[in-house]
């Protein structure tokens, strides 16, 4: 009598049922979700294939990516046959899939509407579990020319430096503004404090001729814009 194999290996199953094999005759494009995340971990445990690990992982998260990228280290090796190695693969790539988004929103660049701004700032701020307030800075072609950082945490007026902002402005030759920070609950509904900061910053770029386009507070999902619901 054979002795059970210690896990599922890739490399013992049949060459139509390996991912990586899949990948490499019938391209990317043919492989499921827990298959790509199954050629990052190599192998399952004693009762289940890499593949049928995946998708009870997947499961757990109701198959969405952004949530699976989310799971912690711990969280991850929670699931029999994910290693600490296993786990720090899985959460390397989908970092790199996240960062990826945001390089493709910055190809864009020009700003057309709210929704681009959206797709500008929700790879980087719209997952954060804490508040950030960007400003975008922008040239006369509404091309984003820099974008910084202004503060972490809950916004008030006393967090947001004006003089920072608008030194900054001059310095790469802004004409235009964007006003950007995240909800983490996820509530779309601006705050008498959004309301101030977005004021206080309009009325003196104002003296210097530049203009405040937008603030967008930013969600995972979705976004609420200033401009579009004509609160500037």
């Amino acid at each position: 009598m054979h002795d059970k194999p210690s896990s599922f290996s890739i490399k013992n199953w049949s060459q139509d049922d390996q991912p990586r094999e899949k990948l490499l005759y019938k391209g990317k494009s043919a492989l499921s979700d827990a298959e790509l995340v199954a050629i990052l971990i190599g192998s399952g445990n004693r009762e289940e294939s890499a593949v049928a690990l995946c998708k009870r992982i997947l499961a757990s998260v109701d198959n969405n990516l952004t949530d699976l990228g989310k799971l912690s280290i711990k969280q991850l090796t929670e699931f029999k046959g994910i290693g600490e190695a296993k786990a720090i693969s899985i959460i390397a790539a989908l970092e790199l899939g996240r960062r990826r988004r945001g390089e493709e929103a910055l190809e864009k660049k020009k700003i057309a509407s709210s929704k681009s701004v959206f797709e500008l700032m929700q790879p980087i701020i719209g997952e954060l579990p804490h508040e950030e307030f960007w400003i975008i800075y922008l040239n006369n072609s509404n091309k984003v020319i820099h974008k910084n950082l202004l503060s972490k945490g809950g916004i008030t007026g006393t967090l947001v430096d004006t003089r920072l902002v608008l030194k900054t402005a001059l310095e790469v030759g802004a004409v235009g503004l964007i006003l950007a920070h995240n909800h983490p609950s996820g509530t779309l509904k601006p705050s008498q404090a959004d309301k101030e900061v977005t004021s206080k910053l309009k009325i003196a770029a104002q003296s210097l001729d530049i203009k405040v386009l937008d603030h967008l507070i930013v969600t995972e999902q979705s976004y609420f814009s200033f401009a579009d619901q004509s609160l500037l």
